[in-house]
C-alpha cells in the first residue's frame, strides 16, 4: 500500500511539472513580443534596414566644398526624374514618391526659410497640413489622416529641385567622393497666355539620408534605348547622373551667385570657375598636375617625321645670347679634318672616305 502511494504521489509531481512548464512559456511569448515591437514603435525602419545605403561622410575630413544646384527636370539627363507625371501601375515619379513618403509620416519634411539654407533640426519641421493649404492642394482629413489623391499631386508642375552635393576628400580611404546632402522640390506656377515665365515656389528640404533607403526601392529608367527600369533613384544620385547649374556654395559672406553676378555672361564665367577650381584641387592633389607636359615633344617628333629640318635651337641644349651657331662652331673642324684625310681617288666609293669628325667630340 506504501507502495502504491509512492507511485501515485511521484505520477502526481511529474505531470505537474510537465503542465507548469508550458505555462511560463505562454507567458513568456508575449513579452517576447512586446520586446520585438519596440523597436518599430521607436522609428526604426525597416527600409533602412532591407536597403542599405552607402556610409555617410565623415565629419573630420580634410577638404569639403558644399555646392548648391538647380536642377531642370526638362533636360534629358534630368528626365527619368519627372517621368512619368502621373502613376502608371508602379511606376511613379520622384515628387509623388516624396510626397506620399510625407504625407504618410516616413520621412520628415523640413521648412524651406528666404535665405535657402537647410536646417535639419527639430524645431524646423514642416506640418504638411500648413504645407497643403499654403499651395492649394485639395486633401482629405478623416480621423487626423490626410488623405491626397493621385489626380490632385502637383507633380507636373514640380519641374525643378534644388539639390545640395557635398564634395570631399576621404584621408582614410584616399578618394574623392561627391554627395548629395539634401533635395528641395520647386513648383513652376504662373506661366500663362499673359506671362511666359513661371514663378518658382520651393517646397521644403528634405535629408537625403533620410530617403536613401527609400529611394533605393525606387525603379527609374536609364536610358531611352533601353527601356528596362535597370537602375533605382538612390544609383541615378549615388552615380551622380544628373546635370544642374550652380547657384550658390557655402562661403563666409553667405552669398549666392546672383548678389555678385550682374549679368548672364558674368553668371556663367563664375560657374565655369567654380567648376574649375574643384578639378584642378582634385587634379593636383593626385599629383597630375606636376606631370611633365608632353605636348612639345610629340609635336617636334611629329616635325621630324615629316622631314623638317630640326631648329638650331634644341630643346635640352640652347645657346646664350652672342655664342655661335651650331653651324658655325663645326665649320672649322670639318674643315681641318678634310684637310688632313688623303684625296679620294676617282672611282672609289663613298664608303672608303674617311670619316666626318664632330667637333663637338674634339672639345676637352
Amino acid at each position: 500500500m506504501k507502495r502504491i502511494l509512492s507511485l501515485i504521489t511521484v505520477t502526481l509531481l511529474a505531470t505537474s511539472a510537465v503542465q507548469a512548464q508550458p505555462a511560463k512559456r505562454r507567458v513568456a511569448t508575449p513579452e517576447k513580443t512586446e520586446q520585438a515591437a519596440k523597436p518599430a514603435a521607436t522609428g526604426t525602419d525597416r527600409a533602412s534596414l532591407m536597403f542599405p545605403t552607402s556610409t555617410a561622410m565623415p565629419d573630420d575630413v580634410v577638404w569639403k566644398r558644399d555646392i548648391y544646384r538647380q536642377l531642370d527636370l526638362t533636360k534629358d539627363k534630368n528626365a527619368p526624374m519627372y517621368y512619368p507625371v502621373e502613376p502608371m501601375g508602379r511606376q511613379v515619379n520622384l515628387f509623388t514618391y516624396l510626397f506620399r513618403l510625407i504625407l504618410t509620416g516616413r520621412v520628415s519634411a523640413y521648412t524651406y526659410k528666404l535665405d535657402g539654407n537647410e536646417s535639419f533640426d527639430e524645431k524646423d519641421k514642416l506640418a504638411v497640413k500648413d504645407m497643403l493649404e499654403r499651395y492649394g492642394i485639395y486633401y482629405e482629413e478623416n480621423g487626423g489622416k490626410l488623405t491626397v489623391a493621385d489626380s490632385d499631386v502637383p507633380s507636373a508642375e514640380a519641374t525643378r529641385y534644388y539639390l545640395k552635393e557635398s564634395i570631399y576628400m576621404d584621408q582614410r580611404t584616399g578618394t574623392f567622393t561627391t554627395k548629395v546632402t539634401a533635395l528641395c522640390p520647386i513648383l513652376m506656377r504662373g506661366a500663362d497666355e499673359f506671362s511666359s515665365e513661371a514663378t518658382p515656389y520651393p517646397l521644403f528640404w528634405v535629408k537625403y539620408d533620410d530617403v536613401a533607403p527609400w529611394l533605393a526601392k525606387l525603379p527609374m529608367m536609364a536610358s531611352n534605348l533601353n527601356n528596362v527600369t535597370n537602375m533605382t533613384a538612390d544609383d541615378f544620385f549615388a552615380m551622380n547622373r544628373y546635370e544642374g547649374k550652380i547657384y550658390k556654395t557655402n562661403n563666409m559672406q553667405g552669398k549666392v551667385l546672383q548678389n555678385y553676378c550682374e549679368t548672364d555672361s558674368d553668371m556663367v564665367a563664375e560657374q565655369t570657375r567654380i567648376e574649375k577650381q574643384i578639378s584642378d584641387f582634385e587634379k593636383n592633389v593626385w599629383g597630375s598636375g606636376f606631370l611633365p607636359d608632353t605636348t612639345k615633344k610629340d609635336s617636334l617628333d611629329t616635325e621630324l617625321q615629316a622631314g623638317e629640318k630640326k631648329p638650331a635651337k634644341g630643346l635640352l641644349f640652347g645657346r646664350s645670347k652672342g655664342s655661335k651657331s651650331e653651324a658655325e662652331a663645326t665649320a672649322p673642324a670639318r674643315s681641318t679634318a678634310s684637310a688632313a684625310a688623303p684625296k679620294k681617288e676617282k672611282g672609289a666609293s663613298s664608303a672608303s672616305s674617311a670619316p666626318r669628325v664632330s667637333a663637338r667630340r674634339q672639345r676637352r
